[in-house]
């Protein structure tokens, strides 16, 4: 019987320079004092987590699933969310996402473009030396500077973005077909993935390539204004991963989903700690046991007003809670009789 597993955590919002989250040891025994049992590795940061020994050693990643295991834990997911971001970049962001790159890069679109390629298909390899079935990354963004339509958008500019989009991802998703692993772009505003709409439109430009997925995050579809419950009954089939996020959205006379500019703590929408938001759980996990998603359930910290640590400390129980171990009978089946042909022929009155 299919089963959400959880809870697990993504360390990103938590690797820094201070002990215990310099090292995966530290990071593993945190994680595992607070009740996780698996982690989503960000794979930026080579003295927690080395991508390119990863793809390489398979003894390196038996030796992270050792150290993992000592605390209870395994690995949920890889993360590229900022390489696959870096996949495509319009040049009002050069600058700005520059910063996420290799020195040797910046300043050359082109070279960080292929820099980045390269990372997500040493993150398959290193996906399948490890294990894992689902890989969870952005999908980077050509068109984000238009997503509203003033100044007119020219005829063909959205159809001729999501082409060259499809073009530098297609040979990612084969390298990670080779491997039976799901590619997973959390729909997020900013990618040019941030909605079903546009996930429709990358689907029909990569020929519904069967690896390319969804990363269900909530809190990003409720910013929005979208029916983040329906998402589930429309894509469940493409949901191979989930951020465990809340938001919470109150539009006011000044305000709305664009936040005027405002910083985090003053915007209309914002991200906040679990159970601090208006995100409905309780049929978020209900709606994706039904469909029988069977991955991770991952708690995303990220909130503007709760201490990290108080959100990963009350994370773990609250993903705990909500996890639906399904039942394998019907609550009625005291009461059925068994199956009679005569007795439902004469029922039916044949």
């Amino acid at each position: 019987m299919t089963q959400i597993k959880g809870p697990a955590i993504f360390l990103a919002q938590f690797i820094s320079d201070v002990a215990p989250f310099n090292t995966l040891e530290g990071l593993s025994k945190w994680a595992s004092d607070k009740g996780y049992k698996a982690l989503q590795m960000p794979t930026l940061n080579p003295e927690i987590f080395d991508l390119h020994l990863a793809a390489e050693s398979q003894t390196y990643c038996e030796e992270i699933k050792a150290t993992l295991a000592q605390y209870g834990l395994e690995i949920s997911e890889l993360s590229t969310h900022i390489q696959g971001q870096l996949v495509a970049v319009h040049p009002a962001y050069n600058l700005l996402m520059d910063q996420f790159a290799p020195e040797t890069v910046q300043g050359d679109s082109k070279a960080r473009t292929e820099w980045a390629t390269n990372e997500l298909k040493l993150a398959a390899r290193a996906s399948a030396n490890l294990g894992l079935t689902a890989h969870a990354t952005f999908s980077g963004s050509l068109m984000w500077p238009y997503v509203y339509p003033w100044p007119q958008r020219p005829q063909g500019l959205v159809e001729q973005g999501f082409e060259e989009l499809a073009k530098r991802w297609l040979p990612i998703l084969d390298e990670f077909d080779k491997f039976g692993i799901d590619v997973c772009y959390e729909l997020h505003p900013g990618e040019d993935l941030f909605d079903g709409t546009s996930f429709e439109q990358f689907l029909n430009s990569v020929n519904n390539h069967p690896r390319a997925n969804v990363l269900y995050d909530p809190s990003h579809m409720l910013l929005q204004g979208m029916d983040y419950l329906g998402f589930i009954d429309r894509y469940h089939n493409r949901i191979k991963a989930f951020h465990v996020k809340d938001a919470e959205f109150r539009p006011s006379a000044s305000q709305g989903v664009y936040g005027g500019y405002a910083g985090w703590t003053d915007r209309a929408g914002r991200f906040r700690s679990l159970g601090d938001g208006q995100i409905d759980f309780i049929q978020i996990f209900s709606k994706l046991t039904q469909y029988g998603f069977d991955g991770w359930a991952v708690l995303e910290w990220e909130c503007c007003l709760k201490d990290s640590e108080q959100g990963a400390a009350e994370g773990a129980p609250f993903i705990s809670q909500n996890l639906i171990k399904r039942t394998e009978k019907a609550f009625d089946d005291f009461a059925a009789g068994s199956q009679q042909d005569d007795l439902n022929k004469n029922l039916l009155g044949l």
